[in-house]
């Protein structure tokens, strides 16, 4: 008797939750909530920036200031970490372009440029030429802050930096450079 009643408290259950549509919120529901402002000092999380991949409606990176790099290929349901094993995670932009065989090419430029004091410098630009999986250095490592890159999406290989610098001081890598063979040389603009 007693299993006969466990099995129709079960079925109850499983029947109540499967009837349970998802909840859709509605303006009423966050009528009692209020912005507040939490302070200046619990920045985690903040996103520097994003880059789409040409060509994959459901893959794009994500650069964070004080996180690293990670990629999503289903429309950010899950997120792999991409750049844990470089020297900073301190990121000021990211850009990507695909090369004439597909292969995607990654440009970071490290270094978040918004001077607060939950952020961090960067040491440079880094380049990938597999989709994040491994990451090559391409100088710049005194810039300290790298607020913009942007790459030729026709050629993957052409990479305008902004490099901010420090922002109390002086030093010598400022300006907007271009690298027209991959990194391998850079000029300033």
């Amino acid at each position: 008797m007693v299993r006969h009643v466990l099995v129709l408290i079960g079925l109850a259950f499983a029947v109540c939750s499967v009837a349970q549509g998802p909840r859709t919120l509605k303006p009423d529901d966050l009528k009692g909530l209020s912005v507040r402002n939490i302070g200046p000092a619990n920045m985690g999380g903040r996103v520097a920036d994003i880059a789409l991949v040409p060509g994959k409606a459901k893959a794009f990176y994500v650069a964070f200031a004080i996180g690293g790099v990670w990629k999503t290929e289903n429309a950010g349901t899950t997120f792999t970490p991409l750049f844990d094993g470089q020297e900073t995670l301190c990121i000021g932009s990211i850009a990507v372009a695909k090369t004439k065989d597909e292969k995607e090419v990654v440009w970071v430029g490290t270094g978040e440029g918004n001077g607060r004091n939950s952020s961090s410098w960067g040491n440079g630009v880094y380049r990938s030429v597999d989709s994040g999986s491994t990451w090559e250095h391409k100088g710049l490592e005194k810039t300290h802050d790298i607020p913009r890159v942007a790459v030729d999406p026709r050629n993957a290989d052409v990479c305008y930096v902004a490099a901010m610098g420090r922002l109390w001081g002086p030093n010598a890598e400022r300006g907007v450079y271009k690298t027209t063979d991959g990194g391998k040389t850079c000029r300033i603009r």
